[in-house]
């Protein structure tokens, strides 16, 4: 893949890539390899997802047990309803 930079960028790819001992392109490539690599990127939260463990079905039956043990009951009336107080 070809990828077209301005001058500038170029020039200061080159600069830094000169500074650091490597090539402009793994100066390139290493940035853009930390860029994607950051805890924010969505890629890494999807990495990190896709390596988690599936749940055994127990533990979904716990989960959901737990959940509707939580539910509050349906109320017919607003929390607002009857006020003021008579």
């Amino acid at each position: 893949m070809t990828i077209e930079i301005p001058d500038d960028l170029a020039r200061g790819l080159a600069e830094i890539a000169a500074g650091q001992q490597k090539s402009v392109e793994q100066v390139a490539l290493d940035s853009l390899r930390s860029l994607l690599d950051r805890a924010s990127s969505p890629g890494i939260v999807l990495r990190a997802i896709r390596q988690l463990a599936h749940p055994s079905a127990a533990a979904v039956d716990d989960l959901e047990a737990a959940i509707a043990a939580a539910r509050m009951p349906v109320r017919d009336q607003g929390a607002f309803d009857g006020w003021p107080p008579e």
